[in-house]
């Protein structure tokens, strides 16, 4: 990849201090789903009904991670990332509502730190990314504030089994995605459709995230936050009910996770007629002290106004390319920025360094690889975002580190294998990896950037 295609210069020395990452989630890239006592997540439910999963997929054998991590580590030192953000299995941790933790499970994860660190990569665990039990689903889930409550037990066994080499954790990914994909529209897992009587699952989430936050800070974490997907929520139109409408998501898809966290206050509800069960004490623990406060983007959100019981729609951005998603997936590296210049305006003091925990685009790619995939694409993606992030840090916003979503091609939930997001294209039924020319891309950036 020649450095033509690279960020310009001036770019590139806003750049110099970042750090670099690639990140993956456990039920996306480990396989092995009945493999050495792990447990059942709404995941494993969700896959085994028929037509919920786009091409039928079950997240098998995929990338096998479980049994391949050596060549996940190896791809990442052929990277030179500093950082890899990968999830932890709550269910292979503490498969059953017994509270009995599974040695072979924690070995798992107790083997990949062990083999990160001996390449000179930082572990950068999550502890949450949508794998929740289905136990505790059966009892409620995220609606349920004792969920909350046993999050922060899980969260403790992981600590003490890793936190004297791990100091560097994510609590809770996307809870925004559990909340309104998982529990209002049913999306995704666990496919309720509550609509605005899902939003309790914020609370306890937020929640799970401060009680997890303490419990790994007594095991030597000096680094924690939390991640949401966050996005520039634009107006249609300059007419009023555009305006609301567009008020209203950024409420509930932004501010209705970041200020609790960061300001120790939920915005006005007022709108949406919801009451949230937050008792004494509740928001001095979700906005106790955050190291880093974690932005997943992937691009803007166009919105009008919608007279059903949802008062938003999301709209196409006009003669906007997109990502293999479609239309509502609009490719537009400015959002970041913009969405970044408005945090730290919104924020102030109150803003902590900001990680950037995805940001990546899914192309159409063949399911066997013949060779490398030139995928110019996903290259011109990256470099589009990554030169937003080096505008934003000129404009003085604090950004510690930026990381792609994905290291591999992986399961895409509902979508199955049928989306590709990966640096690595992974072969879904044999686990062959071969980098793409991103691969090669994000590499020589890397390089570049620290010269």
């Amino acid at each position: 990849m020649t450095s033509e295609s690279l960020p310009e210069t001036s770019s590139l020395t806003h750049l110099a201090r970042l750090r670099w990452s690639a990140a993956t989630a456990a039920f996306q890239i480990e396989g092995a789903r009945t493999a050495d006592g792990r447990g059942r997540s709404i995941w494993d439910d969700f896959v085994d009904v028929p037509g919920r999963v786009r091409d039928g997929s079950t997240a098998e054998p995929g990338p096998d991670s479980y049994h391949r991590s050596p060549e996940d580590v190896a791809l990442l030192h052929g990277l030179g990332v500093d950082r890899y953000r990968f999830s932890v299995s709550w269910t292979r941790v503490l498969p059953d509502a017994s509270g009995h933790s599974n040695p072979k499970g924690i070995a798992y994860y107790d083997r990949l730190v062990d083999q990160l660190l001996a390449a000179d990569i930082t572990p950068f665990p999550t502890l949450y990314h949508w794998d929740l039990p289905v136990h505790l689903e059966e009892q409620g889930g995220w609606l349920n504030r004792d969920t909350a409550e046993r999050f922060a037990e899980y969260a403790e066994i992981i600590a003490e089994a890793l936190g004297d080499r791990v100091a560097h954790w994510y609590t809770i990914n996307e809870p925004v995605s559990t909340s309104l994909q998982g529990y209002a529209i049913g999306e995704l897992a666990p496919a309720r459709t509550m609509l605005f009587d899902s939003l309790p699952t914020v609370h306890h989430q937020l929640l799970a995230h401060g009680l997890a936050a303490q419990r790994l800070r007594t095991h030597g974490a000096t680094h924690v936050g939390i991640v949401n997907n966050h996005t520039a929520a634009v107006p249609a139109s300059l007419s009023e009910n555009d305006q609301t409408a567009a008020y209203i998501y950024d409420l509930i898809h932004n501010r209705l996770f970041a200020d609790p966290v960061l300001l120790g206050e939920y915005p006005d509800l007022t709108a949406l007629g919801v009451e949230l069960p937050v008792r004494s004490g509740d928001l001095d623990i979700i906005s106790a002290h955050n190291d880093f406060y974690g932005v997943n983007f992937y691009n803007p959100t166009r919105i009008g106004a919608s007279g059903g019981p949802v008062p938003f729609e999301i709209l196409p951005i006009p003669d906007a390319p997109h990502t293999g998603f479609g239309p509502l997936w609009p490719i537009v590296p400015e959002g970041l920025t913009a969405f970044l210049i408005d945090a730290k305006e919104r924020y102030g003091v109150h803003l902590p360094p900001v990680i950037i925990g995805e940001n990546g685009a899914s192309f159409p790619e063949p399911d066997h690889a013949d060779g490398t995939i030139d995928d110019r694409d996903r290259i011109h993606y990256l470099r589009g975002h990554i030169e937003a992030v080096a505008a934003a840090i000129a404009a003085g916003v604090d950004i510690e580190e930026y990381t792609v979503w994905s290291l591999l091609d992986n399961f895409e939930w509902a979508e199955g294998f049928a989306q590709r997001f990966g640096l690595v294209h992974v072969d879904s039924e044999t686990s062959a990896r071969t980098p793409k020319a991103s691969y090669d891309w994000y590499r020589a950036l890397i390089a570049e950037a620290r010269a």
